[in-house]
């Protein structure tokens, strides 16, 4: 009787040691599922998390579009600058009226005078003693033509007359263009008045002009006014040719 309630304590006591077992791998498997069930809802909340990712990419990438539009309407504004930059025609513009100038230029321009073109005089100035003589040089030519620089005087045989130096003041500004029948003139020193200057009288001496390169082929002869010319070649020189002679440029 003694034994036979011991084993069936020892029973219980098993079966109760058996349930306590299968309640505790009841428990760990609901905690797996648990953990199985919160690693699903973790995955879930990660894909929607994703999808949102994605949703924020699909914004970032608008508005990458959105500028990349506006960077397009900035390539556009960049065609319009080059469209002012080719406005600039109004460069053109300004250019094609430079060259007009230029043809009006061109166009008044004159070939310069060649001595068949000129016919030049000499008269003595009003004073005594005859220091200066004003040359006049005409154009007979029938159309206009350049009077370049100064006269090339030599009073006496070319080949072994002293050169005759131009004052530089008397130099014009502009070119002096000759309308068919027009005069120029320039003043001329022949002597500075002395009594004991080393002179030599002149009855006519050449003039010879400029062309562009320098001076030009063909010689005037020139008569002297009456009387002839006392003349210092040391003391000589010249002006330029002008439209009209001036105070203080040919005065020298």
């Amino acid at each position: 009787m003694r034994n036979h309630r011991k084993h069936t304590v020892l029973a219980a006591a098993a079966i109760a040691a058996l349930s306590l077992g299968l309640t505790a791998c009841g428990g760990g498997d609901g905690a797996s599922g648990a953990k199985d069930a919160g690693s699903a809802s973790s995955a879930q909340t990660s894909a929607g998390t994703g999808d949102n990712g994605t949703a924020g990419g699909g914004t970032a990438d608008q508005t990458s579009a959105k500028s990349g539009s506006g960077s397009t309407g900035g390539s556009t504004s960049g065609g319009s600058a080059t469209g002012g930059s080719t406005a600039g025609g109004s460069t053109g513009g300004s250019k094609t009226g430079s060259t007009g100038s230029t043809g009006q230029k061109s166009s008044a321009k004159a070939p310069a005078c060649a001595y068949g073109d000129i016919k030049v005089t000499a008269a003595k100035a009003d004073e005594v003693p005859t220091e200066h003589i004003v040359l006049t040089a005409t154009n007979t030519s029938g159309r206009s033509c350049t009077l370049l620089e100064y006269p090339l005087i030599a009073f006496g045989p070319i080949q072994t007359a002293k050169d005759i130096p131009a004052v530089a003041k008397s130099k014009p500004a502009t070119l002096v263009v000759l309308k068919a029948g027009e005069p120029a003139y320039a003043n001329v020193r022949v002597a500075l008045g002395g009594v004991h200057e080393d002179n030599k009288v002149v009855k006519e001496f050449n003039v010879n002009l400029f062309a562009p390169q320098g001076p030009a082929e063909g010689s005037i002869v020139v008569k002297a006014p009456a009387g002839g010319l006392a003349v210092d070649e040391a003391a000589a020189k010249t002006g330029y040719w002008t439209h009209e002679l001036r105070n203080g440029a040919d005065e020298f």
